[in-house]
């Protein structure tokens, strides 16, 4: 079905994919080699070593990992050990991931789809990551149960969306994007708040 994708779909797959990696990578590369092996998603011949991904093998070992990054995401400060780790494994998968999808006809096409696949990663792993580090500053462990499991409900249903309906994907991905940038920036000024507060005694001014 892939190549006989338009320019738009194979865009809007490629952009959601890439983007849904910064947040649940194994479950993405489990998603998408699950659909190269039953057909939906081919990949063009010179990408074909991509093929890998659909192996039962390379499943196997995404599925392992995204269970147990299901649960390693909901346990607070863990979750954010395990952001930590994979600053720069999410950007590279989501890089590749961008490659699986996207047909490029010139090797300058592939370098773009590649840094922007893996741009997308990161915005969307620096956002996630971000806004995490502000929910584990709060007392209770309830607020990050809920923040993961609202991760988990919409990166299952951005992939779905990514495969049947690539354009709505790519415009819900652009929207993600931006508001990925705008918890960081938002994130960055309540962490700093709280890890740089002063304490008054500090700044009192001594009587004489």
């Amino acid at each position: 079905m892939a190549e006989h994708l338009g320019i738009m779909e194979i865009l809007g797959v490629a952009g959601s994919v890439s983007l849904l990696a910064g947040w649940r990578l194994y479950l993405c590369v489990l998603a998408t080699g699950l659909a190269m092996r039953f057909g939906v998603l081919p990949l063009p011949e010179h990408l074909a070593s991509l093929q890998v991904l659909a192996n039962p093998w390379v499943m196997g070992v995404a599925g392992l990992a995204a269970f147990l990054e299901f649960f390693a995401d909901k346990v607070i400060w863990l979750d954010t050990i395990w952001d930590t780790i994979h600053t720069l494994i999410r950007p590279l998968g989501g890089a590749l991931l961008a490659l699986a999808v996207v047909d490029p006809s010139d090797p300058a096409t592939q370098a773009i789809a590649f840094i922007l696949g893996g741009g997308a990663s990161l915005l969307a792993h620096g956002g996630k990551a971000s806004a995490r580090a502000v929910v584990n500053t709060s007392p209770e462990p309830f607020s990050n149960v809920a923040v993961s499991a609202v991760e988990d409900v919409a990166t299952t249903g951005l992939l779905y969306l990514a495969y049947s309906h690539p354009v709505v994907a790519g415009m819900v991905a652009f929207v993600l994007l931006v508001l990925a940038v705008a918890l960081m920036v938002i994130a960055w000024r309540v962490l700093r708040r709280i890890f740089l507060r002063v304490p008054p005694e500090a700044v009192a001014t001594p009587s004489g």
